[in-house]
Parts: structure tokens; C-alpha cells; sequence
């Protein structure tokens, strides 16, 4: 009799762990889910629902101005443009438009948000040209010739006359 009030204690005791176990790990799991508001660090990512969609996103400085900018400019090309602190357009990088064959873009403003230096593709064979302006008028540009690919330079005098460097613009 003392062999068989061991051996059923021996049992419930295994039966009451396991059951005690089985129950603890399953309130864990539950409890531990509710109360934690962040996910695990080690719990998968959810997956890419979210989608932000606008007109623009603006990146504003801690005095409340706009300093950068992801727009669309007034003819529908996408562009990013950086504002200073005085709120001056001095740089923009971007696609003209839909009308100009959608050739990407970088343009380096003045002081007055007057391009001074512009770098972009242009023509059928999308060649890389380099504007340099004063004043908002042309004075060189650079680049490889849109119909033939052979390399120019053209400069213009302070009245508009264009005299070429070299090659055919």
C-alpha cells in the first residue's frame, strides 16, 4: 500500500506539472501579447501595407521654414527641391517634363533663385549638357551635340553673340 500511495502521488504530481505548465505557458503567451505595446524586437516585419500618398512633402527646420521640398513643379515634373535659410531656391534635382522628354535635371540656383548651373540630359540620345548662367542668360554650355554625340562648347558674349569653342551647337 505505501508503494502505491507513492507511485499515484509520483503520478499526480507529473500529471499536475504538466497540466500546470501547459496552462502557465498558454497565460504567458496571452498576458505577455496584451500588455506589450511595441512588437518584439525579433518578431517579423508586418508587411508593407502603409502608403503615403501627396502633392508634397515638406522637411521644415526647427524655426518652422521650409528647407527642403518633394514636389511636383508647375509643368508635372517630379523634382527635390532644397531651400536656404532665407528661404531661397538654391538647388533642385528633378525630371523636366512630360513635354521635354522627362530628362533628369540638376540645377544649382543664385543668391536671386536664378539658375546659374544646370546639368542635364538632353535630345534624342539623351546627352549630358552643362549650362553655366549669369543673370538668368546662357553665357557657356558644354556637352556632347544632341544629333551627333561629338563633343561642343559654345560661350556668349555679354550681348547674346554666341561664338563656339569647339564643335557644332
Amino acid at each position: 500500500m505505501g508503494v502505491t500511495i507513492m507511485t499515484n502521488t509520483f503520478v499526480a504530481g507529473v500529471v499536475a506539472g504538466l497540466v500546470g505548465g501547459v496552462v502557465g505557458a498558454f497565460l504567458f503567451t496571452r498576458l505577455d501579447h496584451a500588455l506589450n505595446t511595441a512588437p518584439p524586437a525579433y518578431a517579423p516585419m508586418a508587411r508593407r501595407t502603409d502608403i503615403v500618398s501627396a502633392h508634397r512633402l515638406q522637411l521644415i527646420d526647427s524655426r518652422g521654414k521650409v528647407r527642403a521640398e518633394f514636389a511636383l513643379s508647375a509643368d508635372n515634373g517630379p523634382g527635390l527641391f532644397f531651400y536656404d535659410s532665407a528661404g531661397r531656391n538654391r538647388l533642385v534635382l528633378g525630371l523636366y517634363s512630360p513635354a521635354e522628354g522627362e530628362a533628369p535635371s540638376v540645377v544649382l540656383n543664385d543668391a536671386s533663385s536664378q539658375a546659374a548651373g544646370i546639368f542635364r540630359l538632353f535630345g534624342p540620345h539623351d546627352t549630358p549638357v552643362v549650362v553655366l548662367k549669369n543673370s538668368g542668360r546662357d553665357r557657356s554650355v558644354f556637352g556632347l551635340n544632341p544629333s551627333s554625340t561629338e563633343p561642343f562648347l559654345a560661350n556668349y558674349a555679354a550681348d547674346g553673340k554666341k561664338s563656339d569653342v569647339f564643335g557644332d551647337y
